[in-house]
């Protein structure tokens, strides 16, 4: 019998997805990076499996990091995601599906034979799904045995905004609340370890570590910044948020204010941790 996940609810619109193209391998997968240029050293034809790829820039840094032979397959659920990805990859000089392919998947059934990956990665992805642990059993029986499986999750308590402006609190909260209510986990970053151990894995053959975003410059600032405003005023957030009485318009607008403040403010700045770990699977 099929067990019935909870949707993911939140979408794949540009205003969910427009801050998340901020994320390359460097800034989003570092912990990754020397397991891969290793691993290169003795098979330089990787497979790397990208499950939840989104609009595709981690993905395409990772394929530039296996160039000339290794290969990416990014998946995710929804077409017009996968397009932007695959347009992006383009974009980058990479050959489709030479270096990278693209495949529409679920994380819960993937279609793929045992042992079939070198590397399977996901970033940001276990955050959303009620059973994370279903997942990483997935991910495990995909990865050939010795591969890696490298995940990224952050923690949504751990975030830290100066300067701490009452409307920007209220968000914080506003975006919990709503994620807990989509079905997903705001103790992702902490909860890594646990949930791979319940999948089956040995703890040594876990390593982990945490791993932080910084938005201060002012680049960085107006890309999260605008990508928050623009969930505020058009996406999941504020529908779900005032469905559940958890905020009101007033207090959404409050909130793009207090977003707008932040952007223009020298001495802003947002921290936020993540969780990162490297498994490597077991020998059968």
């Amino acid at each position: 019998m099929t067990t019935q996940h909870i949707p993911y609810t939140i979408g794949h619109a540009p205003s969910q997805t427009k801050h998340h193209e901020w994320r390359t391998a460097a800034n989003s997968a570092a912990h990754l990076l020397p397991h891969l240029e290793k691993a290169l050293t003795s098979n330089p034809n990787l497979k790397l499996l990208d499950i939840g790829c989104g609009p595709g820039t981690i993905s395409a840094s990772l394929a530039q990091h296996l160039l000339p032979s290794g290969h990416v397959l990014a998946t995710d659920i929804a077409d017009d995601v996968l397009s932007r990805a695959k347009e992006h990859a383009i974009s980058q000089g990479l050959a489709v599906p030479e270096n990278i392919s693209f495949q529409k998947a679920s994380v819960y059934d993937l279609p793929f034979a045992d042992n079939e990956f070198d590397v399977v990665h996901a970033h940001q992805v276990l955050c959303h799904l009620d059973d994370p642990v279903a997942a990483i059993k997935e991910m495990l029986r995909v990865c050939k045995a010795g591969g890696l499986i490298s995940l990224r999750e952050s923690d949504s308590w751990m975030w830290c905004f100066w300067p701490e402006l009452p409307s920007l609190l209220k968000f914080h909260d506003l975006m919990v609340e709503v994620m807990l209510a989509n079905g997903g986990q705001v103790k992702g970053g902490r909860k890594l370890v646990s949930w791979i151990m319940d999948a089956g894995v040995e703890r040594k053959d876990i390593e982990a570590g945490f791993g932080t975003w910084c938005y201060s410059e002012p680049g960085d600032r107006k890309a999260w910044g605008e990508a928050m405003i623009e969930r505020l005023r058009t996406g999941q957030m504020r529908q779900r948020g005032i469905e559940l009485g958890l905020t009101t318009e007033e207090g959404v607008e409050e909130m793009v204010k207090g977003w707008e403040e932040w952007i223009g403010r020298e001495d802003a700045t947002l921290g936020i941790v993540n969780g990162e770990v490297i498994v490597r699977k077991a020998q059968a």
